[in-house]
């Protein structure tokens, strides 16, 4: 962004409807000096970018509550591109003896290109005019629309629903009792709610929107009093503004789906300083302090593990439905539940910037990003209203001019059309089921960088995985322990022996073992590295060496049944370390990193799907290929970046639309090159800045449920524009042929408008992501 351009981002006060975000957006753009403008319905939001000037901010507030709406700036931050915690997770590439002479890689050939991490690209926003501006608001424009929080009864809009619903009544039984004044008593009626209408319907035409639904509604009340239905004149204005209501609850029931997250957070935290612990509000940690989290509450802030273990439920964030057992130097994230355990956490984020917060503007800032159908829609629809009018004109006017009927029931029925052609249904019926499709999908850990990804995974044909931390868990697992001349579990525990204190992942693999069979490892006395072969140490009156079956052969030859079983293991894809005593091969352990839990059943899912699954890899064949015989998937090997990117362009050019799926660092070449980049991490480790979506707990199967989100997502949208179009072809034949009046006419818009919202609303239901 060019240095004299600063973007403001608002919250926008009853938005509740597409022709509300529409004109807001045509009013806006019109103002010299305004360079962009995004309004999202779905999030209540618009983003403005403009020359770097105070007073073009305050006019910005201004104009818009001239059209009835309130703006409220949104406290800068600074657009995180990354959703992540990193956590201590180990994937650390110290040197190993077990690497040098082993025929594989130990399944982590994937994570060769770790390091080149993408940098967050930051986006600054600016709000100090904003600010300035928000208390210029013109208290003469009360906003009509009012907030879509609180009970409705107390909004502006509610209460005036109700003002014009007591006129009405009050109409009607003095029109009984002097049945003289019903003209007039009826227009009084219509007027209290007619008024505030025209008044946005003016300011709307002189910012560029003459055919607003305000517009349509005033010249269809005014003209229906001209021909004396004024008693129907004061319904429709009734019926409009119950609609408009019903709209806003509806509105906000879709923004507190996202908006409900933040609700997770608790508002106070125990935080340690000189010596004591204070309760303190949640949102004043600073980044540094440390808090302790006592059993069963709710993690106050995104932080790192002290002191302490715990089992912690991330359900209600990500979705995970097991509780994750973690200790010194994992990651926590706020909102998540402690179990059992105390703990004390090093805060890494500030209450605006922890990973909840993060995720819901990133679902904010999707549900701005228009998707290729509802830009479509729009375009229609900026067609559609003008031809609408000159219908209702040509009705009204042609036949009395060619003597086939009365002018006065050709003109009510040239203002019920104009009723019935107001677009709001129609331009509502994508981003509602949008907005709730990215609301849904995010609280069950599927985030989507907008409604055009939302259409394009629905699409693919072709899924491209990445091996080592996609569809394997990303660190190897003890999978064999075999004892030539010892007990199993006495090879297990010597093996551990030589290999205390070091970090790397098979050696960790080692360690938890004999950890989670409880094992007595014995002291050791010494131990050394022998280079590019393995570890020799001293345990009691044993020399012990653990390395490569080659290196071991060297050492002490194997036997021909030792061989054939190590070579087995090695072609199910497994790293062997043999384990010598003295001049004696006592035993072996094999390794391997393994499929995630649910990898079978979410690559299933694709297939039955009729999503063609490959896995892309960096790792060695014969591993690669081991784990793909599980999944009856295609294996690509021993892959550079380059080739991945490579290969997804081939699967392009043969007709797929490819989605890639992997960690998000280490491939953004091939993430970058797919119609859909799909970043895939345990827990929040997550990095969305190189991919279109991301699944925040890492499940394969999630892929799927992505898919299925997409799919039930269009098809929603397709029933959306059916009811639309469907309810107004009704009533324009029926309102023609004599059939209905004014008060159908006017719930052919605000109802369909409610049944789209309503429909769209069923996406909120949960994700299925098994």
């Amino acid at each position: 962004m060019a240095a004299n351009i600063r973007e403001n981002r608002y919250r926008v006060e009853g938005m509740d409807c597409a022709s509300c975000a529409s004109k807001i957006d045509t009013a806006v753009r019109r103002m010299p000096g305004v360079e962009d403008v995004s309004v999202s319905v779905a999030a209540g939001t618009m983003s403005v970018k403009h020359a770097d000037d105070g007073d073009l901010a305050a006019n910005i507030v201004s104009w818009v509550g001239k059209l009835g709406y309130r703006l409220h700036p949104i406290a800068a931050h600074q657009k995180p591109a990354v959703v992540a915690i990193h956590t201590c997770s180990g994937d650390h590439d110290h040197d190993h003896p077990h690497d040098h002479d082993h025929d594989h890689d130990h399944g982590h050939g994937d994570k060769h290109e770790k390091h080149a991490h993408t940098n967050d690209h930051e986006h600054q926003h600016s709000h100090t005019a904003a600010g300035a501006a928000s208390s210029q608001q013109p208290s003469s424009h009360a906003h009509d629309h009012g907030p879509t929080n609180g009970p409705w009864w107390r909004s502006a809009k509610g209460r005036l629903t109700i003002a014009c619903g007591l006129a009405l009544a009050a109409a009607y039984g003095l029109g009984h009792l002097v049945p003289a004044t019903e003209p007039w008593i009826f227009t009084l009626a219509m007027l209290v709610g007619l008024l505030p209408i025209a008044r946005r319907a003016f300011a709307a035409a002189t910012s560029g929107t003459p055919f607003s639904i305000e517009m349509l509604m005033t010249i269809a009340a005014v003209g229906a009093v001209f021909i004396g239905a004024t008693e129907e004149a004061a319904m429709v204005v009734l019926l409009f503004l119950v609609g408009e209501l019903l709209e806003g609850v509806a509105a906000g029931k879709a923004r507190a789906s996202i908006q409900s997250l933040t609700a997770l957070v608790p508002k106070s935290a125990y935080l340690e300083r000189s010596g004591r612990v204070d309760e303190v509000p949640a949102d004043s940690l600073a980044v540094g302090a440390v808090i302790l989290v006592r059993p069963g509450d709710r993690v106050p802030a995104d932080g790192i593990i002290l002191s302490g273990e715990s089992a912690v439920d991330e359900a209600p964030v990500t979705g995970e439905s097991t509780p994750v057992h973690k200790a010194v130097d994992d990651a926590l994230v706020a909102g998540t539940v402690n179990g059992d355990g105390a703990l004390r956490v090093h805060v890494t984020a500030a209450a605006s910037d922890n990973t909840i917060a993060r995720i819901v503007r990133l679902v904010e800032e999707a549900q701005e990003s228009k998707a290729p159908t509802e830009r479509f829609i729009d375009r229609f629809s900026r067609y559609y209203t003008p031809a609408v009018v000159v219908v209702a004109a040509l009705v009204a006017i042609l036949p009395p001019l060619l003597g086939s009927g009365v002018w006065s029931e050709w003109v009510y029925k040239g203002l019920a059309i104009l009723l019935i052609g107001c677009p709001c249904a129609l331009v509502i019926s994508t981003p509602a089921a949008i907005a709730a499709s990215l609301s849904a999908g995010a609280r069950r850990g599927l985030l989507l960088k907008g409604g055009a990804v939302l259409e394009n995974v629905g699409k693919i044909t072709a899924a491209a995985f990445d091996k080592t931390g996609t569809l394997t868990e990303g660190k190897p697992r003890v999978t064999d322990i075999v004892g030539f001349a010892r007990a199993e579990n006495e090879v297990l525990g010597l093996a551990a022996a030589l290999e205390q204190g070091s970090s790397h992942p098979l050696a960790r693999a080692i360690l938890q073992r004999a950890d989670e069979l409880k094992l007595q490892v014995p002291g050791i006395t010494t131990v050394k590295a022998i280079g590019g072969k393995g570890l020799e140490g001293v345990v009691g009156a044993a020399t012990l060496f653990l390395g490569s079956p080659h290196a071991a052969d060297d050492r002490v030859p194997m036997s021909p049944d030792q061989k054939a079983r190590i070579a087995a293991l090695n072609d199910e894809g497994k790293t062997v370390s043999v384990l010598i005593s003295g001049n004696e091969i006592i035993g072996a352990i094999a390794m391997r990193d393994e499929p995630r839990p649910d990898a079978a059943v979410g690559v299933k899912a694709l297939t039955d799907a009729g999503i063609h699954v490959v896995m892309l890899t960096g790792d060695n064949r014969r591993t690669a290929e081991a784990i793909g015989r599980q999944f009856g998937m295609e294996v690509r090997a021993e892959l550079l970046p380059q080739d991945k990117q490579r290969i997804v362009g081939e699967l392009k050019k043969s007709g797929f639309n490819v989605a890639k799926i992997g960690d998000g660092i280490n491939d953004a070449p091939a993430l970058a090159a797919a119609d859909v980049g799909i970043a895939m991490g345990g827990g929040t480790d997550v990095a969305l800045e190189t991919a279109d979506a991301a699944v925040l707990h890492g499940r394969v199967s999630d892929v799927a449920a992505m898919v299925r989100l997409s799919r039930s997502t269009m098809r929603n949208i397709v029933q959306n524009i059916t009811i639309a179009l469907g309810l107004k072809a009704v009533f324009l034949v029926t309102t023609i042929a004599g059939i209905t009046g004014l008060w159908p006419a006017i719930l052919a818009d605000t109802g369909a408008t409610v049944l789209v919202t309503m429909n769209a609303l069923r996406l909120l239901r949960p994700v299925q992501t098994a």
